[in-house]
């Protein structure tokens, strides 16, 4: 009977501690999504200005959604983002896992040297070699471009290889050892035996290679200065934001928000399972 107690009184007291959690958690949520809530509802609001002093709108329109797509170039500006983030996507991608797949498979000298220079380089902030990148791209005729855009996004992809190779780690090399005994080279290896187990570390490689030019802002306004054509919607979006047009455009900017963030959470939501086992099954000491 003292056995049954204290199992129940265990139970109870882990019963108490999760209702905490989910209780935190549920706080920590609604303190979250509050400034998305706020975004939507201004981009429903018919009175023109930027800040007021109510909550709910006066009036509800979506004229504001109308105004986006007829009366600016906010369509261009989102045509060169998913251009920009798909191929990026795609290059980065590819090199991130063929990088993690070598560097956790392959032994060769300086291998752990390099693994490390890398990393030290990582810490480094993008922004501190801005300048040069801006006359090297200028040199070659690649400013106000969005190739030359792709090549800095994707120039330093070799360097996001530490995740994905923890997650290779987590293969067991007699996989390779066997193909490699009945004939298969390390293309097929990788291609055709590796990468269907690594559909948690693909996914999230994908999401963080996509998300990462839709949001930037600091490089793309460095390169794309001066041509609105090529702006991304970052840099556009941040046009309306300037003291003289912020009354007039402070509701089109919270709409472009809301349709900027659609792709983004469609695809955290659909992919959050695999993104989840991506980080965990990557966060291990290889």
């Amino acid at each position: 009977m003292a056995k049954v107690k204290k199992l129940r009184s265990k139970k109870g007291a882990e019963r108490t501690v999760n209702g905490i959690i989910y209780a935190v958690l549920v706080v920590i949520s609604i303190i979250w999504i509050i400034p998305f809530i706020i975004l939507f509802i201004q981009s429903l609001r018919g009175e023109p200005g930027g800040a007021t002093s109510y909550f709910f709108p006066k009036q509800w329109t979506f004229n504001n959604y109308i105004k986006l797509f007829t009366q600016t170039k906010f369509p261009i500006w989102y045509g060169n983002t998913l251009l920009v983030s798909v191929v990026v996507t795609v290059v980065q991608t590819t090199i991130v896992l063929m990088t993690s797949y070598a560097l956790s498979r392959l032994r060769f000298k300086m291998r752990k040297p390099l693994m490390n220079l890398i990393l030290i380089l990582g810490m480094f902030p993008g922004f501190l070699s801005m300048t040069a990148i801006y006359f090297i791209l200028k040199e070659i005729g690649l400013t106000q471009s969005l190739f030359g855009l792709m090549l800095v996004y994707t120039a330093s992809s070799a360097m996001m290889y530490y995740i994905s190779k923890g997650f290779f780690d987590t293969i067991p090399k007699s996989l390779d050892e066997a193909a490699r005994i009945d004939g298969a080279n390390r293309h097929t290896v990788f291609f055709k035996i590796i990468l269907p187990l690594a559909k948690p570390i693909i996914i999230y490689t994908v999401l963080t290679a996509f998300t990462a030019p839709w949001g930037e802002y600091m490089f793309s306004s460095f390169l794309m200065l001066g041509d609105p054509d090529k702006f991304t919607v970052a840099v556009g979006m941040k046009e309306w934001l300037t003291a003289t047009m912020l009354g007039e455009w402070f509701t089109t900017f919270c709409a472009a928000a809301v349709v900027v963030s659609i792709p983004i959470t469609a695809l955290f939501i659909w992919l959050q399972r695999y993104y989840v086992e991506g980080v965990t099954g990557g966060a291990v000491k290889g």
